[in-house]
């Protein structure tokens, strides 16, 4: 059984489900945890997720998983919300969160300092997707902005501002 062939088939079975309830699939995870498997589900909609919406896509998708039986070995079902620092996992999160203050992890060196060195982490607020580029302007060295190849974005988070 190989992840990327059981990630695509869920995949392809969870997003009726969500649609017609207007939500989205943020992250959908499928992974060994001891001798058993867990597929895990991370569900958003504008107005945010509640237990209820949680526990209705669980039993609905939990259905179909029983008929269709993409998954050959005993396996966990977990839906949640994805929480306060939701991921930013497709390009129009970007525009979506802009104004959020934003942590990105990057796959390269950017942002070369004085003495030539990049970083690989940025935080700072969200201005949105221009020309496959997010733009950030940076909270560590104010009113700087830079722009951040979508390619080279290894993680984005919200940041939880306090």
């Amino acid at each position: 059984m190989t992840q990327g062939t059981v990630k695509d088939r869920i995949h392809a079975l969870i997003i009726p489900i969500l649609e017609e309830r207007g939500m989205e699939l943020v992250e959908l995870e499928f992974k060994r945890e001891g001798h058993d498997w867990l597929l895990r589900l991370f569900i958003d909609q504008p107005t945010g997720i509640s237990l209820d919406d949680c526990v209705d896509v669980s039993r609905a998708l939990g259905v179909v998983l029983e008929v269709e039986d993409p998954i050959d070995a005993p396996y966990r079902l977990e839906v949640s919300s994805p929480g306060l620092d939701r991921p930013l996992t497709k390009p129009q999160d970007y525009d979506r969160f802009a104004g959020r203050k934003v942590k990105i992890k990057t796959t390269v060196l950017l942002d070369p300092d004085e003495s030539g060195r990049g970083r690989k982490t940025f935080v700072g607020l969200l201005q949105g997707l221009r020309d496959n580029k997010v733009a950030l302007q940076l909270t560590d060295k104010k009113g700087i902005q830079v722009e951040i190849p979508l390619d080279d974005i290894e993680k984005a988070n919200l940041e939880i501002d306090f």
